[in-house]
């Protein structure tokens, strides 16, 4: 009988993150429970509770959950529970903006920009990624661009290019901004708030950072884009078909109508009116759920649809996400699980000790690793800076780094791995983007080595001139 050779499958994701949850449920045996004390602290008019350094205590084993095998399956469940907030907004900017993109509003749109910069026009891609990264950088801007990828999605498609050239095009932009915070009120701003600094001090530094990292991303985007139009079968998801993919025919002759034009102003002035809600009134995924719905609506009366048909429509673009949905909770299983362990204190306080035993001219660069690494178990980025600040803030006294270097650090650690993490912001844009996570590692992965090594070149730098 002739020998069949198995072709080696790579495991779906899910099964990756489920495993990595497996994982952290046996540590969770293991490693010794404990907790910092905590205080309540105004930061930038809001109160939080703030990790006190040295009041760190292991907690006996019996007095905490560890997760049996029963416990893993049900953490799974716990996990999208804990999401639920997310997943729900991953369901509504996706069926809001599958009825917008289905108005056929943004075909005419796309197809005035291929008219005016060509089908092959790549002077978008600078000018996209600094828009969006800027709003990372300045505002902390994250979810609030959440609507934007099935549009940036289909309009690198219509280029001539791929899902993946999209995608990278929004997600590297914003998430590398936010790395390169300048302003970002929720990392450098409490961060700083926390390390007793100058609001917002040091920001010259923090923008050369910002531009080197951009450019290095604007590059690497740049470079895969010639790549794939030599060689289309290069293609990241050569073979794949991208849900927002726009194949209704030759986009360049779409005509832009009244009624396209009402929509597309519908869409603006709801992204306006949302960003300052989240700046100025402090709102969150409610009302950008609520601002979402009520747009499509808008859309949907505009273009003449009749209440079923938005219905309809709403439902068939929330379907192609549920994947992305249910690796957004089964991810978040890590964090309960860590929770209900009470082991995560633990993590920052070994890792800080590692810190305090490191040759000074390293310890700046392993200060970032060590963030990057905390950033695995606490992806929020204000939730790290409340947990992690005040210990590194005085740990950076003591091995001779300035505090607005472990800010620095901080920031670095806490906004690249926010794309690389699967219990970060990743799962959640992969979903929105139709992206098999494995693919997205396939081709970030050299991109994140070469960010994280110039992150230690710049953090290595501000140490050297007394940054």
């Amino acid at each position: 009988m002739e020998k069949r050779k198995k072709k080696l499958v790579f495991p779906d994701t899910l099964i990756i993150v489920a495993i990595v949850v497996l994982i952290v449920a046996v540590l969770s045996w293991i490693i010794p429970s404990g907790t910092y004390d905590y205080k309540e602290m105004n930061i930038n008019g809001r109160v939080r509770n703030v990790a006190i350094d040295g009041t760190y205590h292991v907690i006996d084993k019996s007095k905490v959950t560890t997760t049996g095998f029963l416990g893993f399956f049900s953490s799974l469940y716990r996990g999208c529970v804990d999401a639920a907030d997310i997943i729900f907004v991953i369901l509504c900017c996706c069926g809001t903006f599958g009825v917008m993109v289905k108005t056929g509003a943004f075909h005419s749109g796309i197809g005035v920009l291929l008219k005016k910069f060509g089908k092959k026009g790549l002077l978008l891609v600078p000018i996209l990624m600094i828009l969006f990264g800027l709003g990372g950088s300045i505002f902390g801007m994250a979810s609030e661009f959440y609507g934007f990828y099935p549009l940036i999605i289909g309009l690198g498609i219509a280029m001539g290019y791929d899902a993946m050239f999209g995608f990278a095009v929004i997600a590297c932009g914003e998430f590398i901004g936010f790395m390169g915070a300048t302003m970002n009120p929720y990392t450098v701003g409490i961060a700083q708030n926390i390390a007793g600094l100058e609001l917002y001090s040091g920001t010259w530094y923090r923008a050369i950072c910002f531009v080197l990292f951009e450019v290095i991303a604007i590059i690497y985007v740049l470079r895969y884009a010639k790549k794939i139009e030599k060689n289309p079968k290069l293609s990241a998801v050569y073979g794949e078909k991208s849900i927002h993919e726009f194949s209704e025919g030759d986009l360049e002759s779409y005509s832009f109508s009244k009624s396209d034009a009402v929509v597309i102003l519908d869409m603006i002035i709801t992204l306006v009116i949302l960003m300052i809600g989240l700046m100025k009134w402090e709102w969150d995924y409610p009302q950008l759920c609520g601002l979402f719905l009520i747009m499509s609506m808008v859309a949907a009366g505009v273009k003449k649809w009749t209440p079923n048909k938005w219905c309809s429509e709403f439902i068939d673009s929330a379907k192609t996400v549920v994947w992305g949905c249910i690796l957004t909770g089964v991810a978040k299983a890590i964090v309960v699980v860590m929770g209900d362990a009470m082991i995560m204190d633990t993590v920052i306080y070994n890792l800080s000790n590692l810190l305090k035993s490191a040759p000074r001219g390293i310890s700046a660069g392993l200060m970032l690793i060590v963030q990057t690494f905390i950033n695995f178990f606490i992806p929020s980025g204000s939730g790290q800076a409340v947990a992690s600040m005040p210990i590194m803030s005085q740990l950076s006294d003591i091995i001779g780094v300035s505090r607005q270097t472990a800010v620095l650090a901080f920031q670095f650690g806490d906004g690249l791995s926010n794309i690389f993490w699967p219990t970060a912001d990743i799962v959640i844009i992969c979903g929105l983007g139709g992206i098999k996570l494995e693919k997205w590692y396939k081709w970030f992965t050299p991109l994140f080595l070469i960010l994280l090594a110039a992150q230690l070149v710049m953090i290595e730098i501000a140490v050297f001139i007394g940054y």
